[in-house]
């Protein structure tokens, strides 16, 4: 279905039919082993009473009360989704809002996801904001060992998220280390560290300064897995990932501008162990990436023609998806769940577009028609007609 829909910029169309001659191709042929190790952040459905909630970016509700209007059952069914579609799931993290929602509710989704019995695993984001907001070096080591404890208890593996203490305190490259090395030996295995920039979180600028990073991975790569890099800058990816590789780390690419060629690279030259599963190494990155959470019907066609070694179909899927994803992500970089709360809203999978503390309000009503359109041409809407009616709906309460 084609229909035409009349945006603040003018009219365009939205198709469903993109991805129509792809999967014409791959038709009924088995699928081929998956080259790439590729988890989806999945965001949270909030119920249709928050609407009416008065919270705000600028004057948020505490973390025990967004979890009241959390709607369980439409935020699990987004997860089994990308699992179908081939994801692992990369749970309670920056796309789950979990900076505003809390360990107790990040705790709570972690368990639902781990009780779901995903095909495709998933990781959790471990961090400290059950503490106080200056815990003692002691108590951050123990309270990431908790959260780590927690996420395996539960299924999953623990990526280490950025430790803000840190940060606030201006900490040196040895004072990183020295922390790091404490929560490594504290916790079991495997293990990935999260490096996340300052375009997602402002106060996290300077984090790992000098070689902290690099340090730190060097601790005990048969634990230390690989790490989730967030820094959208695809030079200095490809430089840490060339030191992991040697280490038969992951890199679990957060690029959410270069996402296509960073997973495309070259062919695998070797294979490592990740739990039970097998995970080729080579000159590409892996991923762990917000965006999947939007693209997950064209990305998951594209990981099938990379496997068959078929560049051009890959490459024809992804770039149309990176163009959204840069959209998506552009400054200010970390509102971005809006986009994805939004597409999702217009294909259906859930009853609304609202985030915990009304972040969807963050984009306007021009944004989100050019995100539409851009889905349309990536092949991430199911059914036009829907997606237009819903634009409409949408325009309708940006104009009372």
């Amino acid at each position: 279905m084609r229909v035409v829909v009349e945006g603040p910029r003018g009219p365009y169309e939205l198709s469903d039919e993109v991805l129509a001659p792809y999967l014409d191709a791959v038709g009924d042929e088995p699928p081929v082993p998956a080259q790439r190790l590729v988890f989806a952040a999945a965001h949270l459905v909030m119920r249709a009473e928050y609407a009416d909630v008065p919270h705000s970016l600028a004057a948020p509700g505490a973390s025990a009360e967004l979890a009241r209007w959390i709607d369980w059952d439409a935020t699990m069914a987004l997860r089994v989704e990308l699992d179908r579609l081939g994801f692992g799931i990369a749970e309670a993290m920056d796309t789950a809002q979990r900076f505003d929602i809390g360990w107790e509710t990040a705790a709570e989704l972690i368990r639902r996801t781990g009780a779901l019995g995903l095909v495709h695993d998933f990781v959790a984001g471990a961090g400290i904001d059950h503490l106080g907001p200056a815990p003692s070096e002691d108590a951050l080591v123990e309270g990431v060992a908790h959260q780590a404890r927690v996420i395996q208890d539960a299924g999953g593996i623990p990526v280490l998220l950025p430790l803000l203490p840190l940060a606030r305190a201006k900490a040196r490259e040895d004072d990183y280390v020295r922390v790091y090395r404490a929560i490594v030996e504290r916790c079991d295995g495997p293990l990935f560290v999260h490096w996340l920039g300052e375009m997602f979180l402002p106060e996290l600028a300077g984090y790992f300064p000098g070689r902290a990073f690099e340090r730190v991975m060097e601790l005990d790569p048969a634990k230390v897995r690989g790490a989730k890099l967030s820094l959208l800058d695809a030079d200095l990816e490809r430089r840490l990932r060339a030191e992991l590789v040697e280490r038969d780390q992951l890199m679990l690419t957060g690029d959410d501008f270069h996402f296509a060629e960073l997973l495309w690279g070259g062919p695998p030259r070797r294979t490592t162990r990740l739990g039970a599963r097998e995970v080729p190494l080579g000159d590409f990155s892996h991923g762990l990436l917000g965006i999947f959470d939007a693209i997950a019907e064209p990305a998951s066609l594209a990981l099938e023609f990379l496997a068959r070694g078929d560049e051009p179909s890959y490459r024809a899927l992804m770039e149309p998806c990176e163009a959204l994803s840069r959209h998506l992500f552009q400054a200010p970089t970390r509102h971005y769940k809006a986009g994805l709360a939004c597409l999702a809203w217009l294909n259906g999978l859930q009853p609304n577009p609202l985030l915990a503390q009304h972040e969807e309000r963050a984009r306007d009503l021009a944004h989100y028609h050019e995100a539409a359109r851009l889905a349309s041409a990536a092949g991430v809407l199911r059914d036009a007609g829907l997606a237009a009616e819903r634009l409409a709906e949408l325009a309708r309460q940006a104009a009372e």
